[in-house]
């Protein structure tokens, strides 16, 4: 039995973009190690808070710091990925496609 086949010109616009996933990872992944170097680079945790009185560990800052740091890095790699994205739909192109339905019988399917 003969397929209906049904075949249309179409014209459609093409951009890259950028897949925001990738830059909150990385922006999260910084915010680790900016975190880690901040932990490690200032050694204040061997006094006394003057707030609480207490003395935190290092592991205790660097806890802290990550409640700082993933934040910060994720809304910054957002902006820039939003950055990309709109700087890539300046660089639209139109294509002509080709969009092809091809409809079989429902008795070739019991065959």
């Amino acid at each position: 039995m003969p397929d209906h086949v049904e075949d249309h010109i179409e014209t459609v616009r093409v951009r890259r973009a950028p897949k925001i996933a990738v830059f909150l990872l990385a922006g999260a992944a910084l915010g680790v190690v900016v975190a880690m170097i901040l932990t490690f680079a200032f050694d204040g945790s061997a006094e006394k808070s003057p707030n609480t009185g207490l003395v935190y560990s290092q592991g205790q800052v660097f806890g802290f710091l990550l409640l700082i740091c993933i934040p910060v890095g994720l809304a910054l790699a957002g902006l820039v990925a939003l950055w990309f994205d709109r700087r890539s739909s300046a660089h639209t192109r139109e294509v002509t496609v080709d969009h092809e339905s091809v409809q079989s019988d429902e008795d070739d399917r019991a065959l």
